[in-house]
């Protein structure tokens, strides 16, 4: 579980909520057309802009905005150099035995490729073409974020000029002027609350995933590749700790004197 969006989401709904209820009463910002106009709105732009299959895979997408999976990348390094000693004493045949206890399937299918007696540039070139799949997969779900993040204020704008419409044909009705001036507020707010408070951030958060992602990839090709050369151990770990930032490198030689 990722704690920093759910303490930022959580954080910034009990500010603005919290800011609502010191000035007053908060049913007064609870706004049905408005919320028609902007959330329904914006969804309806979302549809129009992308296929429905993309839309629906944003669900399963926006899950790595809160839960990772991921390893660390000293933890990819720690099992690799564990694969190299495997190697260098028993072949690459040995590693089979690996393969059933790996969770992550990209890992595995690579590790798979590896003891087949795959050649270095035909592994690359499978792993390599299913990382750019990844990272076009990560891009097309900021894409949909970005749409909504851009669509909401849009919404709010039109909410509030259908708002001030109705509030100029009603000045000779006082009792409706009330209505249209809430639509011509309220869709703005919701709007800007929308696109800053969730989606912007949301797909900012995607793409750091996304980079995590590609990094940790690139990491685990890179070991793939020294197993197929056969690297030693130490050759290999110091090969993968160029992907890592001097503090890592720092910490991850820290624990490994601890261990």
């Amino acid at each position: 579980m990722d704690k920093a969006t759910l303490i930022g989401l959580i954080l910034g709904i009990v500010l603005v909520v919290g800011s609502i209820m010191l000035g007053g009463e908060l049913m007064p910002f609870v706004d049905v057309p408005s919320l028609m106009i902007t959330v329904g709105g914006s969804i309806a732009a979302t549809l129009i802009n992308f296929p429905m299959a993309k839309v629906v895979s944003l669900f399963g997408v926006m899950r790595k905005c809160f839960m990772v999976s991921l390893p660390t990348p000293q933890a990819v390094i720690e099992q690799f150099k564990n694969f190299a000693t495997i190697s260098r004493r028993e072949g690459l045949l040995a590693l089979e035995s690996q393969v059933e206890s790996i969770n992550d399937t990209f890992l595995k299918r690579g590790l798979e490729q590896v003891v087949g007696g795959v050649t270095k540039e035909d592994l690359v070139s499978s792993l390599e073409t299913e990382i750019s799949f990844i990272e076009q997969r990560h891009q097309n779900g900021k894409k949909i974020v970005d749409g909504i993040a851009a669509a909401a204020p849009a919404f709010g704008m039109i909410g509030t000029l259908i708002g001030l419409v109705q509030m100029l044909r009603s000045l000779d009705d006082p009792s409706q002027i009330g209505g249209g001036m809430a639509v011509a507020l309220l869709t703005t707010l919701y709007g800007a609350v929308i696109a800053n408070m969730f989606c912007i951030p949301l797909a900012g958060k995607l793409e750091a995933r996304s980079q995590e992602e590609l990094m940790i990839r690139q990491l685990m090709l890179s070991g793939l590749t020294s197993l197929i050369e056969g690297n030693a151990p130490r050759a290999l770990e110091q090969r993968l700790l160029a992907f890592l930032s001097p503090k890592l490198r720092e910490m991850y030689a820290a624990e490994s004197k601890a261990a």
